[in-house]
């Protein structure tokens, strides 16, 4: 038999093996090349595990840097399957500390490859009996628990975060990504019979500190009267907001139902609901400043002209409409001191759909204000082109148009001041090095005139002196204000209700220099429900601890000061004309330097050259500001009577006083102003 040739046997084994190497390269390089990604990440989740480690919270301040939202670190404890020996024991003995069932621990356990989570953010004493235990396989991991110390204060404003300090509602949520920072990773690397070699961590970055423009106290004493309130009336739910006029900045925002943000999930989404933003509702005779403001800003009115309120009814478009109460003639100043719906529909006929449309726009009705909280409503407010023939009646006296307690506050806030409207703002200053952008606050714009302002701030104050409001006057101090009743809607039959009613009240103090702006709203008060009778009293109170707390220097010295101010606003007689109704300030300013020149209150005039005494300076054509400063630095209680510029005082300049004398201002229109030697004494 012939012999094969070994050449070609070995040829053939070096093909063979040259062939399944070229196939061992090629399946190689397929799974270096094309699966690497696959089997990588295979190889991860069977090698290691990553814990997030959430990272602190940045703290929530009020105004003045008390903490009103805190991150306190806890310990959570984690369970290493690898190293737990004996998982039905330790799982029998963590049930009975942690209150979790034995079957689900050890279910936990024995389906981890790698270290799992019992129990989060433990109380030091369940910590501390898992230490003593001393359980193989059982250890800690600190987290981050979100802390609210002053429980429910402000709670809608500042909101809540869930288990993985999220934040939920409130500053928490519209601010979330500034205030949580960015969380850091723990990775534990284990072998194929799930023991660890390895762990690393990298450090979570902490979330910006952010200080709102909240007072605590003020938010306190918010939150106490409107609790007060609800208990006496037994109203729904309500709303308090007190604004700085000045800038915009809300000092308060209560809200009731309230809720420990600490607890938020055993609470109702109504009592988590931040009304103050999210509920609007037809403000009612509220809405009559801005109405009345259009038309004295457009020259259809003024204070002192007489409106025929026809006995309390009018005809608008084929709809009869009915007064709260029948007026005959009453001033303009008087519609709205005695909040005539008659008189307000009367006053909008005249200014007409476009210019009163235009008016309520620029107060920022309708429109969203750019809060920094979230789910901010931005109300209704329809165009002209949808408006009914009756609608322009029915915005008149603020039907057809909902708001939102935060717009109203602000709208009255720029009568207040002069007449800007400052959009309102909670955030004054966020602390860290987050890249997420500040929001913005919206620019100021005018929302009516100076002049105008001025004048319907003295309409308000009449208000409160002798109107519908007069049970929001003050103890030492003037105010202004105007009070609203407002039907609801009744959703069983679309109508509006015969029994259910929004009462609420807004108003301004001190008038002459407005500190604090505050709204109360109370839905569906039982028993009495004007606005007047059940919100002015709570105006009343908030507004006088308000005032003290911010060491506001008084400007109404004592009651009787507030009777004989209260007494000199006498009203025009329907027959007068209104070219001779009186002049209310004059009056005003006669009423108190006749008291002043009374022999028990005089001011103390001093022999001249005596060393205790003070000249009282020329005071004419300064501003209020101006009048309050130069008294406060010389020593003199200034009494302030009107708006505009000082046109008359008593004492006159160059007399000498007492230090503590009172010296009485007159305000009024620069053309006013007289020579001192053409000014009589005030007689």
């Amino acid at each position: 038999m012939q012999q094969r040739n070994p050449r070609l046997r070995w040829l053939v084994v070096w093909a063979l093996a040259v062939v399944w190497m070229a196939l061992v390269v090629a399946r190689l390089g397929y799974l270096q090349l094309f699966c690497y990604s696959e089997y990588f990440s295979r190889a991860q989740r069977q090698q290691q595990r990553v814990f997030e480690i959430s990272p602190m919270r940045g703290t929530i301040y009020d105004r003045k840097g008390h903490e009103l939202a805190v991150s306190l670190p806890m310990d959570s404890v984690f369970g290493d399957p690898a190293e737990i020996t004996d998982v039905e024991m330790v799982a029998r003995l963590l049930s009975g500390v942690l209150n979790v069932s034995a079957d689900d621990l050890e279910t936990k356990i024995r389906e981890a490859r790698t270290p799992v989570r019992l129990a989060r953010k433990l109380s030091p004493e369940t910590v501390q009996r898992i230490t003593d235990m001393n359980l193989k396989g059982v250890f800690f991991q600190k987290e981050n628990r979100r802390v609210y110390p002053q429980r429910e204060l402000a709670a809608s404003v500042l909101g809540y975060v869930d288990v993985d300090e999220k934040g939920i509602g409130g500053i928490e949520y519209s601010l979330d990504k500034r205030i949580r920072g960015r969380p850091g990773k723990m990775m534990v690397m284990a072998d194929g019979r799930r023991r660890q070699y390895d762990r690393s961590e990298s450090a979570p970055d902490p979330g910006a500190s952010v200080t709102l423009t909240i007072d605590e106290t003020i938010q306190y004493i918010a939150e106490k009267e409107l609790g007060r309130a609800i208990s006496e009336t037994h109203a729904k739910a309500g709303t308090v907001v007190v604004q700085d006029p000045n800038s915009g900045e809300l000092l308060a925002v209560a809200n009731w139902p309230v809720f420990d943000p600490n607890n938020a999930g055993s609470y109702s989404d109504e009592s988590r609901t931040d009304r103050a933003v999210a509920s609007a509702y037809e403000p009612g005779s509220t809405f009559k400043v801005i109405t009345l403001t259009g038309a004295i800003e457009h020259g259809v009115a003024n204070p002192d002209q007489l409106i025929d309120c026809q006995m309390g009814q009018i005809l608008v478009a084929g709809r009869l409409i009915h007064d709260w109460k029948k007026f005959g003639v009453l001033s303009v100043r008087g519609v709205l001191e005695h909040s005539s719906d008659v008189g307000a529909i009367k006053i909008a006929l005249r200014l007409g759909a476009p210019r009163f449309y235009d008016t309520i726009r620029d107060f920022g009705i309708g429109q969203p204000t750019g809060i920094e909280l979230p789910g901010e409503n931005r109300g209704l407010l329809r165009p002209p082109a949808n408006w009914s023939a009756s609608s322009i009646g029915s915005l008149a006296i603020g039907q057809e148009v909902s708001v939102t307690p935060i717009q109203i506050t602000s709208a009255i806030s720029a009568v207040a001041n002069g007449g800007t409207l400052y959009r309102p703002h909670i955030v004054r200053e966020i602390d860290g090095n987050t890249s997420a952008p500040l929001p913005a606050v919206p620019a100021a714009q005018q929302a009516t005139d100076g002049r105008t302002a001025a004048t319907v701030r003295q309409m308000m104050e009449g208000v409160v002196f002798e109107g519908t409001g007069t049970p929001a006057r003050l103890d030492g101090y003037t105010a202004a204000g105007k009070s609203g009743t407002a039907q609801k809607i009744d959703p069983a039959t679309g109508r509006y209700s015969t029994s259910q009613y929004n009462a609420s009240f807004v108003g301004f103090a001190p008038v002459n220099t407005p500190v604090v702006t505050i709204l109360v709203v109370l839905d569906s008060p039982v028993g009495p429900h004007h606005g007047g009778e059940v919100g002015g009293p709570v105006f009343k109170r908030i507004a006088e601890q308000v005032l003290a707390y911010l060491h506001v220097p008084h400007d109404m010295r004592a009651p009787s000061d507030v009777e004989t101010a209260k007494n000199m606003r006498v009203a025009p007689s329907s027959g007068a004309a209104s070219a001779g109704a009186p002049d209310l300030t004059k009056e005003r300013f006669a009423a108190a330097v006749a008291k002043t020149k009374q022999p028990a209150a005089a001011a103390p005039t001093v022999a001249f050259g005596d060393p205790s005494a003070i000249v009282v300076p020329d005071l004419t054509g300064q501003t209020v500001r101006g009048v309050t400063e130069k008294c406060s630095r010389l020593g003199l209680a200034p009494l302030l009577i009107g708006s505009g510029v000082a046109v008359e005082q008593y004492p006159e300049g160059g007399a000498q006083v007492l230090r503590g004398s009172r010296v009485t201002v007159r305000f009024g229109r620069p053309g006013e102003l007289q020579p001192v030697a053409a000014r009589g004494n005030g007689n």
